[in-house]
């Protein structure tokens, strides 16, 4: 039952018309991003080190002093600073926002704080709740339909996962650029036919499932993969169609994620995740304690070469407005430094960022104190954050979600960033 049938067999149908009950009704602001390419920094990046600099501290000294490992550099937004590992994003903050202000109080545990970055929700009971890119894929589709709404370029877990809207909004992954999702490919002894005959075997096998079932839901996936497992959507994950200058212009291997991210949603993706938590540069990945923090630095120059020339791109293929570029982290990294020199886990303030997406970008939103510890302006949270992303997607967030017969509103009370729109 709605709310609006629910206050009339209360006899208060009169009153559903009221200011009061309309303005609790009324959605929020509403984007024109078409698309979102979700990158993902599993291990927490330092803030402090990244998109919210601030004075200068010390990780050697005998007495160790607070503050950023590295000096910051300007911006092409004017009082917007970035760290100087981050040059080729700096040039082009005026397409970026770095949301200075978001905050939780999940520190010290990373796979529930990745959890409640990615579903906007606390573990609660036997509830398991869908990520931001489930619910776009729910609520928007697929914008080309010989291709999956969602993907994962990184290893899959349940934080990224559809929960309570079934198998039919969850992703499909892959690990290697070059090969696509595995599985997808036929060996290339199979001919037509014989793919033909093994799938009508297969059907043939499963007999009928009820409709609504976990059978069924099975069986609909199954026939989805044997769709896509053909070389319309397989052509997409060939990166040496693109020239070298474009492929240089990303970087290393994770810049070639984003590039075939950029691939994905050109052939109609609504949502891909791009994983950057591999440890095979700096030792640690984001998780820098201890001496893990002394090769932060490639790490973050890495990170900028793929931003840099994924928004360069987007912009040259006339797909920035359209195409949403989040950067997310389960939490962020404390000003003081560890016994060896790096840092522990800190919620109560760390970065996320927004870019492109038809958004009005303002370098940076929000504040934090001088040591990039504690918001002081413009607090944003997770379930905020996902109304930001929401909004921009064209994604009404005054709708419920549906878990079964039961309504579960989007986010959990989240607001997006007037500001932004």
């Amino acid at each position: 039952m709605d709310r609006r049938s629910f206050l009339t067999a209360l006899g208060l149908a009169p009153f559903a018309a009221s200011p009061l009950l309309a303005s609790a009704e009324a959605a929020g602001p509403k984007g024109k991003a078409e698309h979102c390419i979700f990158i993902w920094l599993g291990g927490g990046m330092g803030q402090v080190d990244t998109f919210d600099p601030k004075a200068l501290g010390d990780n050697k000294a005998t007495t160790k002093k607070r503050g950023s490992l590295y000096p910051s550099i300007e911006t092409s937004v004017p009082g917007v600073r970035l760290c100087e590992h981050l040059p080729r994003t700096a040039r082009l903050m005026e397409h970026v926002t770095a949301v200075r202000s978001v905050n939780h109080k999940v520190i010290d545990e990373h796979a529930f704080a990745t959890n409640l970055v990615h579903t906007g929700r606390m573990i609660s009971g036997n509830a398991t709740y869908p990520s931001i890119g489930s619910i776009v894929a729910n609520r928007r589709g697929a914008a080309d339909p010989s291709v999956p709404a969602y993907m994962l370029i990184g290893y899959p877990n349940v934080s990224r996962g559809p929960g309570f809207l079934g198998i039919k909004d969850g992703y499909i992954y892959l690990v290697d650029t070059e090969t696509g999702p595995n599985g997808f490919t036929t060996p290339s002894d199979i001919d037509q036919a014989q793919k033909d005959r093994r799938q009508d075997l297969l059907g043939s096998l499963g007999g009928k499932a009820p409709d609504g079932s976990a059978l069924a839901e099975y069986a609909e996936a199954q026939h989805e993969a044997f769709r896509l497992a053909g070389p319309s959507f397989m052509r997409h994950f060939d990166l040496k169609k693109e020239s070298a200058d474009t492929r240089q212009s990303y970087g290393g291997e994770f810049g070639q994620r984003c590039l075939l991210a950029r691939r994905l949603i050109q052939g109609g993706v609504r949502f891909v995740e791009v994983s950057h938590n591999l440890n095979f540069i700096n030792g640690s990945g984001w998780d820098v304690h201890n001496d893990g923090i002394n090769n932060q630095h490639i790490l973050i120059r890495e990170l900028d070469n793929a931003i840099a020339g994924l928004i360069e791109d987007l912009k040259r293929t006339g797909m920035l407005e359209k195409t949403l570029l989040v950067i997310g982290t389960e939490f962020g990294r404390p000003p003081e430094f560890d016994a060896k020199g790096g840092r522990g886990h800190q919620g109560t303030a760390f970065s996320m960022i927004l870019a492109g997406g038809g958004l009005k970008h303002c370098g940076a939103y929000g504040q934090t104190d001088d040591f990039a510890k504690t918001v002081i302006k413009d607090p944003v949270s997770i379930p905020d954050f996902h109304a930001t992303i929401l909004a921009a997607m064209q994604v009404d967030t005054s709708k419920d979600l549906m878990a079964g017969a039961r309504p579960v509103p989007i986010t959990d009370g989240g607001k997006a960033i007037a500001r932004l729109f």
